[in-house]
């Protein structure tokens, strides 16, 4: 029997890989000659270089870049197939990497995101999958640029201030000092939102104020932002901030796609695809996803519905396993998930539930005596 275990992470509790190393465990407990291959899986939020590395046979790197409060931190990337780097924005200029009390887009920076490119440039990375989930950002992706060598400067052609403060003084964009190895590169960036640059659904509106900015702030982020977009446009006409996504990570979609001519794909798709998992799909009797907790969105665009939907065009059976499940979760059905699975065992805490050791040997179990019923019916 050939099962493909291709599961998102327990978020807060297990890895992916962890994750699937724990249903092999259990699938083992019950068909010991099975052919188990795990493909750890993303949806291009937290996990994605884990995920990519351990499925492509990746090498992690680590690099110290400026963070989105300017203080140093480290960040991880992976490179696959020799010359593909990948990158979570939110390792380098993440909300996380900032204290409560430096939470403000007025100031933080892409910067760093920038620096992690530039670090995997010079190591010969010419291709480039990036995911901007939970940046702590706002400043239309400039920081990123000007540590591309972007030349972001003021009235008095100095290179402006980190974060939207930076957009508010912004008045020449020059490339004569761009890294030229950056016209060799091609950029997919993971984003799963369809926000514009600037308006009510904008960036500054939606999503500064998880950010910390207040409500005057928006106001004026939002501003700054249609005054940079209207800068771009008068030197690049097609330039254009409506496109869906652009308003990801603080505008650093925009940046992506205007600057460095990348596109924007959904986040499972993009990850799913350059694993190739379709071969190994087409391949396996079984397939078995899984999330920390399946409800009605699972199926908007989250990695087990992603795998479903490959696995039914195949006709494979796809079980799922989760940490809860909703009673919105019954959409997953639909989406070509065949049953799916709790594996809480016993009446516990949350916090409890989220130990990694009780979460692994929850999974085990379940996955366990889920696989005993598949062999009696088999």
């Amino acid at each position: 029997m050939k099962i493909l275990v291709i599961p998102d992470s327990f978020k807060g509790s297990l890895s992916s890989a962890e994750a699937g190393k724990s249903i092999e465990n259990g699938i083992k407990k019950v068909y010991s000659n099975a052919q188990v291959t795990i493909f750890p899986l993303a949806d291009g939020g937290e996990g994605t270089t884990d995920a990519l590395a351990y499925g492509c046979n990746g090498k992690i790197y680590n690099v110290n870049v400026t963070g989105p409060a300017g203080r140093k931190v480290s960040c991880k990337y992976a490179v696959i197939n020799g010359n593909t780097a990948v990158i979570e924005m939110a390792g380098a200029s993440g909300l996380t990497l900032a204290s409560h009390e430096e939470r403000n887009p007025l100031y933080t920076t892409t910067y760093g995101t920038g620096e992690v490119i530039k670090d995997a440039i010079k190591r010969g990375c010419r291709k480039f999958i990036i995911g901007i989930g939970g940046s702590a950002t706002n400043d239309g992706g400039i920081g990123m640029l000007q540590a591309l060598g972007f030349g972001m400067e003021n009235k008095d052609g100095r290179q402006v201030a980190y974060g939207a403060y930076g957009l508010k003084e912004l008045a020449v964009i020059k490339k004569e000092n761009i890294m030229p190895e950056l016209k060799e590169c091609s950029f997919k960036v993971a984003c799963d939102v369809t926000n514009p640059l600037c308006g009510e659904n904008g960036c500054s509106a939606v999503f500064a104020p998880q950010k910390g900015a207040t409500p005057e702030m928006v106001k004026q982020m939002d501003r700054w932002m249609e005054d940079y977009q209207a800068l771009v446009k008068r030197t690049m006409p097609s330039a254009d901030g409506n496109i869906p996504g652009s308003g990801a990570g603080g505008g650093i979609g925009f940046a992506f796609v205007t600057f460095l001519n990348a596109s924007l794909e959904p986040g499972v798709q993009l990850i799913l695809n350059e694993t190739g998992i379709t071969s190994h799909i087409k391949a396996a009797d079984i397939i078995v996803t899984g999330e920390g907790c399946l409800d009605g969105q699972t199926v908007m665009g989250k990695a087990p519905a992603g795998v479903a939907k490959i696995a039914k065009q195949y006709g494979k059976p796809v079980i799922a396993f989760s940490g809860c499940v909703t009673d919105q979760a019954s959409a997953c059905n639909n989406a070509g998930i065949d049953a799916f699975f709790p594996v809480l065992r016993s009446v516990c805490t949350l916090d409890e539930a989220m130990e990694k050791e009780r979460a692994q040997r929850n999974i085990e179990d379940t996955v366990e005596q889920v696989f005993r019923l598949i062999k009696i019916m088999g």
